[in-house]
């Protein structure tokens, strides 16, 4: 019976190859494993590192598109401001001359308040008047305007009060009721405040 056994496992060659690729397999499963885990670890890793970048680029990103936004806005301001301050001096061009020909005119006006006799007179007076029209016309043509003071409520932007009197019976308080000298004004800017008597 043993002899028929050996017999048997003598002619059976494949029963002992059977065993040894089992154990071949199983060595190559487990070297496979580590591998498969490595791997697996490496590319963990692999998108760590990728989303640590990104992160940082974005970071970059959000600051330069912060510094352009400023940058942009402060050009905005500056080009809104350069227009106002042109405007400003286009509108109130020709102040510092407006109000060199200011004492030019209040000299015309005393002139004229002068009584005259004699003819020379009459007519240097007439000259003057005619001096006076054309500068004030030509100061009007710039936007440069009198500032209307007697019989008007007293207003301390146009006005300013150098004397009070007691107001009459026909006369309101607060109210201009004498103008010493001539106010001007460019535009809606007061050049120079009209010199008043207000009744009180």
């Amino acid at each position: 019976m043993a002899e028929k056994q050996a017999d048997e496992t003598k002619l059976d060659p494949t029963s002992e190859p059977k065993q040894t690729d089992q154990k071949q397999t199983e060595a190559t499963k487990d070297q496979k494993q580590p591998t498969k885990k490595a791997a697996k670890k490496a590319s963990k890793d692999k998108v760590a590192q990728l989303s640590e970048q990104l992160a940082d680029l974005q970071k970059q990103v959000d600051a330069s598109q912060d510094k352009y936004l400023r940058a942009e806005a402060e050009i905005q301001n500056m080009t809104a401001r350069f227009k106002k301050e042109q405007a400003q001096l286009m509108k109130y061009d020709g102040q510092s001359l407006a109000k060199g020909i200011l004492p030019v005119m209040d000299n015309l006006k005393r002139a004229l308040e002068i009584e005259v006799q004699d003819e020379s007179g009459v007519q240097l007076k007439k000259g003057i008047q005619m001096v006076h029209d054309h500068l004030q016309e030509a100061l009007t043509s710039n936007s440069v305007t009198e500032i209307e003071s007697l019989g008007q409520k007293f207003d301390p932007t146009l006005h300013q009060a150098v004397q009070t009197v007691a107001a009459q019976d026909d006369q309101k308080p607060d109210t201009v009721v004498q103008v010493l000298q001539a106010g001007y004004q460019l535009k809606d800017r007061v050049l120079r405040p009209a010199m008043v008597v207000v009744a009180q």
